[in-house]
């Protein structure tokens, strides 16, 4: 049996069959209070592969907070191979503030790989990379909508690298996105250094998803079974087989207005369906707004409200929008419950 090696997060040092809770500190607040990144580790005995999970790199996105949390309970996690790397909350001063943003209102998620004597967002960024990313060989970021806006359960990233596609297949969840890498994102910073990674979208900001969340921890297991750190089990429930989506396109409001729909996240939409009506406060005049396409709504506002060029729908095109909306039933029925 080959033995684990220990690793070094910080100044800690975490030996083989031990667990550790590490304070990576971060920038104080206004009133000279210490601030710290929170991070677990858990080093197993056994050889292995190196996976961190991340929440809240966007402070609002709690799903992920509450996904780390229940991964951090599992009582299998003490016979692992290799070494998990939790980080429940990454944007620490955006948590404390319920905000997607660091106090100086940049995006973490595009400060990446940050500098040690940069702004605020770019010493987190270093601070989290330099001590955490870089030490893996795969990772797990949990993401959300932003506020007043939902995903249905989705995993985005390089699904042209053949590893990271195997891992998103592996994750279960109902629809794989091969998205674009945005400059000084995390992903952006992965590809560089050959990590793959995914991103696990799902709910919506400031608020918890059941069914999100339920998904996101057994995506989480899945994988780590996936890389061997996690012994295969027969599954004690049905798994979905992920689709791909083709393409993906945001429906933007034609003129501000009240947003009225009837078109739920999840469903399955015609090409030129009606999705919503945008009507002024007198019922004067409305604007339809219909479907570029067939397809499955992915994502959505949940504010009745829109301003002329809010994005309102997000609509992702598959070879069959039918079995598309199947499987979506089929995952929804399988984590309601």
């Amino acid at each position: 049996m080959a033995l684990n090696k220990a690793i070094s997060i910080g100044e800690t040092l975490v030996q083989p069959g031990s667990r550790a809770n590490i304070s990576l500190p971060v920038a104080d607040l206004y009133t000279s209070t210490e601030l710290s990144m929170p991070v677990q580790v858990i080093c197993g005995r056994r050889a292995g592969p190196v996976l961190f999970v991340s929440a809240a790199i966007h402070g609002d996105e709690l799903n992920g907070v509450e996904i780390v949390r229940r991964l951090l309970r599992r009582k299998l996690l003490s016979s692992i191979r290799g070494t998990l790397i939790a980080v429940p909350i990454v944007n620490v001063h955006g948590f404390l503030n319920q905000s997607r943003y660091l106090p100086d209102r940049r995006d973490l998620n595009r400060s990446f790989p940050g500098s040690p004597k940069g702004s605020i967002a770019a010493r987190l960024a270093n601070t989290f990379f330099k001590n955490i990313v870089s030490r893996a060989d795969y990772g797990i970021d949990l993401h959300t909508g932003a506020i007043n806006r939902s995903n249905l359960p989705q995993i985005r990233g390089n699904l042209e690298d053949a590893k990271t596609l195997e891992l998103a297949k592996a994750f279960g969840a109902p629809v794989m996105i091969n998205s674009n890498i945005r400059d000084s994102s995390l992903r952006a910073c992965v590809a560089d250094i050959g990590v793959p990674v995914l991103i696990y979208e799902a709910g919506e900001a400031l608020r918890f998803d059941e069914v999100s969340i339920r998904a996101g921890l057994r995506g989480v297991l899945n994988v780590m079974r996936h890389i061997g750190m996690l012994p295969e089990r027969r599954p004690a429930r049905k798994k979905v087989t992920p689709l791909l989506a083709r393409s993906t396109s945001w429906v933007r409001a034609p003129a501000s207005g009240i947003f009225n729909t009837d078109v739920q996240l999840g469903g399955k939409v015609a090409k030129d369906q009606r999705l919503a009506s945008i009507s002024d406060p007198l019922g004067d005049t409305s604007d339809v707004m219909v479907a570029p396409f067939d397809g499955i709504v992915i994502g959505r506002s949940k504010l009745p409200l829109a301003h002329e060029g809010d994005a309102l729908f997000n609509i992702a095109e598959f070879k069959s929008a039918s079995k598309a909306e199947d499987l979506v039933e089929e995952f929804t029925a399988i984590y309601e419950h």
